[in-house]
């Protein structure tokens, strides 16, 4: 069912995205409760190159645990396996993987059917997702895996969330992979926040799980949810009955956001090949995909829900479709003069991908950064 937030409820929740190599990503904050599923989004400057959305979690019981209660003997203290934790694996097609916990394993968006085998081969049984992206749910399924859909943002993890993400490392089966876009940022710090919740690992424990992972600074939230958590109470866990989607629908601007992620995506493969066509995806014109990108901030500038928005925030939008505009110009024009395959991209085209890049960095500081307490 889709939710649709009034204009308060809209005004509360985020858009949240990722600075990539110094370039723009919106980002976005969903949410669901007890009582159903609540996702809202509000939007921040968007770029060229890269999303980060999403999340996965883990967990086992039974003879791992050496008891069949879910919740018995899972503490750092009885846990003899847990001294070189958290470490790193060596697991290919899943990006920045972080054994948290024996059951519980931090990274990023499993790359396609090999990453998913992968998960099988580590003995994952469920996925949980805290990007805003819709999980791949026919691919998990071929490899008997589980979905959760638990999605949040980079201004920290609301205590709900904290709530159903211990719930699930606490009482689900077999090992749990949390994941968002790149594990680098949410999923660490919700497989931090969920461990320590569950009375998993040590509150001492939280912030090395980012630190190891490579967490930016500039998410002070993601740190501070990971600094603040406290174990819950293992009975009143066991006793809170609640619903675990397998994917969260999106209103609207959520979506937009989703299709610039496949933009974004493309612009950064196009950006590191000198702003030419990939050589493994000749089919990417440069200067199609940045007027893809502008038209996705047209459109956002359309939304009913950008047009409640302060005057800075619709002004942020309108200075990137600008730079946006710019940069397709500058391109065109180079494309025009048949540059040498060696031949850098003129100053123009550097100027206004720099233009987008620093009204990221202002957005996300103003509204995507803030910690929730700071809100």
């Amino acid at each position: 069912m889709l939710y649709r937030p009034n204009h308060l409820q809209s005004r509360r929740l985020r858009m949240h995205g990722t600075l990539v190599h110094g370039t723009l990503a919106p980002r976005l904050l969903t949410r669901h409760s007890n009582a159903g599923s609540c996702c809202a989004v509000r939007g921040c400057a968007v770029g060229l190159f890269l999303f980060s959305f999403l999340f996965l979690g883990c967990a086992r019981r039974g003879a791992e645990l050496g008891d069949n209660d879910p919740g018995a003997g899972k503490t750092a203290s009885s846990d003899a396996k847990r001294t070189d934790l958290p470490r790193r694996i060596d697991a290919q097609h899943l990006p920045n993987p972080i054994q948290v916990h024996p059951r519980v394993i931090s990274g990023g968006l499993p790359d396609g059917e090999q990453g998913f085998e992968a998960l099988q081969s580590l003995g994952v049984k469920t996925v949980i997702s805290v990007d805003g992206m819709k999980p791949d749910l026919e691919t998990a399924k071929k490899y008997g895996l589980r979905y959760i859909h638990l999605p949040h943002g980079y201004d920290g993890i609301p205590d709900e969330r904290v709530k159903e993400l211990a719930k699930a490392v606490r009482g689900f089966e077999g090992k749990i992979y949390i994941h968002c876009h790149h594990g680098k940022h949410r999923s660490p710090a919700a497989a931090s926040v969920a461990c320590v919740a569950a009375g998993l690992i040590p509150r001492s424990e939280s912030l090395a799980i980012l630190q190891l992972a490579g967490t930016s600074h500039h998410y002070r939230g993601l740190y501070e949810s990971a600094r603040v958590v406290t174990p819950l109470e293992t009975a009143s866990l066991d006793e809170w009955k609640m619903e675990f989607p397998e994917s969260v629908d999106l209103p609207p601007m959520a979506e937009a956001m989703v299709a610039m992620e496949h933009t974004h995506e493309q612009l950064k493969q196009i950006a590191e090949a000198g702003w030419r066509s990939p050589a493994d995806h000749p089919d990417l014109s440069p200067a199609h995909q940045v007027l893809l990108m502008r038209e996705h901030f047209t459109e956002l500038l359309r939304n009913d829900d950008v047009l409640k928005e302060s005057d800075l925030f619709r002004q942020s939008l309108r200075d990137s479709e600008q730079a946006a505009e710019g940069l397709e110009l500058a391109l065109r024009a180079w494309v025009a003069t048949s540059p040498a395959a060696d031949a850098p991209p003129p100053e123009s085209v550097r100027r206004h991908a720099a233009a987008i890049s620093a009204n990221c960095k202002a957005c996300h500081r103003q509204f995507r950064d803030v910690p929730l307490s700071e809100k």
